[in-house]
């Protein structure tokens, strides 16, 4: 019987630019084993080498060699990646992960879900409680939930602006920042005060002493601890000069406050000060006229500057009690009272001892960009702004 016909194999002629990359293809580390193979393929054809001498050099089927030489004859050098395949049919509808993602951007208690948020198992819960689905994970909830960046289990907290005068009393704050007062520079002898009290710091005395840190171990402090009271702490902070001044109270009120004004105002460069502004917030030791009034009667030279209600972190010396929260009353480890009294006395000598004044850049402008931003989403959402000014 007469041979059957051979079929040649296939011509490769390669450019430059092909040559280059099937080199750095075949031999780069960082290129993926299969695709070395084929590029190693190509470049043997190259050299007109046989199918058959291909395979028996690279260990490669001789059919596996003949696709590969073939495809890349065809197509060139995108032939060597990997086609698209269809895969496993998918288990659920477009739709189907349309409504799990606009379930999620519902509040559980819409649906009579006694929760206070979403969790993804709570929700492939829902799902399949709903009958969007008959059976669904968590993870592929969390998935889906992933692809529009949605995460219902998380939350943030927010105040509505209720204060009418919110804009004028924050730009005084802010221009008292600035060295600035009805449109006039402080002089050299006006002075900016921010104050405020830090209420109940308590003292928990420890069951068991704290260990000291170690190597690869963190400081260690006793879960269970007896109480030994609690006080409160009076700052007033010299925004401009960097300078506390403190006190402890057995609790805030007026005498307190007042106190703190009188510890403050019995002092130089402020007893004979021109202006000594105190920036407050709305609290009940110096809330309202009365209290300006007040402090207008006893000093003279002492101005009131209320921040807006619900504003307290215009006030600087926010700050101040941030930075003694987290260097000297957490963790919260003293005998009784007086300890924790000392400790903050001594701290604020060694805080005066270094201090700057704070970097404070919110500016009038930052807060026109603010308040601009509130009033478009007030009218892109009418029924939030609705519901907050009926509660």
């Amino acid at each position: 019987m007469p041979a059957l016909p051979v079929a040649s194999a296939r011509p490769i002629v390669l450019t430059a630019s092909e040559r280059k990359r099937l080199k750095k293809m075949a031999y780069g580390h960082k290129a993926e084993y299969r695709l070395r193979q084929r590029a190693q393929v190509v470049l043997h054809a190259a050299r007109n080498r046989s199918n058959a001498r291909i395979a028996r050099e690279t260990g490669l089927h001789l059919d596996t060699v003949r696709t590969w030489r073939g495809r890349f004859a065809t197509h060139r050098l995108p032939a060597l990646g990997d086609r698209k395949r269809s895969g496993r049919p998918a288990a659920f509808t477009p739709l189907q992960s349309a409504q799990v993602k606009a379930l999620a951007c519902q509040l559980p208690a819409e649906s009579g879900t006694p929760l206070s948020r979403w969790s993804a198992p709570e929700l492939a819960r829902e799902v399949v409680a709903r009958a969007i689905a008959g059976a669904i994970s968590a993870s592929t909830v969390r998935r889906w939930l992933s692809q529009d960046a949605i995460k219902p289990w998380q939350h943030q907290s927010w105040i509505f602006i209720t204060d009418p005068a919110f804009r004028s009393r924050a730009e005084r704050v802010l221009d008292l920042y600035a060295c600035t007062w009805d449109g006039e520079r402080l002089g050299a002898d006006e002075y900016v005060i921010s104050a405020d009290e830090k209420t109940s710091v308590q003292a928990r005395c420890r069951c068991h002493p704290t260990l000291a840190p170690g190597q690869a171990r963190a400081m260690r402090v006793n879960h269970t601890y007896g109480r030994g009271g609690a006080l409160a702490y009076l700052a007033a902070y010299d925004v401009h000069r960097a300078k506390v001044f403190g006190r402890c109270e057995p609790r805030t009120g007026i005498a307190p406050f007042m106190a703190l004004v009188a510890q403050v105002m019995a002092q130089e460069p402020y007893a004979s000060a021109k202006r000594v502004f105190w920036i407050v917030d709305n609290g009940s030791s110096h809330r309202g006229k009365k209290a300006a009034d007040r402090l207008r009667a006893t000093y003279p030279n002492a101005v009131l500057v209320h921040t807006p209600i619900h504003a307290s972190w215009l006030n600087q010396v926010e700050i101040y009690f941030s930075v003694v929260q987290r260097k000297v009353v957490t963790p919260n480890d003293f005998t009784d009272l007086s300890e924790v009294t000392d400790r903050l006395r001594a701290f604020e000598d060694r805080y005066n001892a270094t201090a700057q004044p704070f970097q404070w850049k919110f500016t009038t402008s930052d807060l026109d960009d603010l308040l601009a931003r509130l009033d478009r989403h007030t009218a892109d959402h009418p029924e939030e702004s609705s519901a907050a000014k009926a509660a």
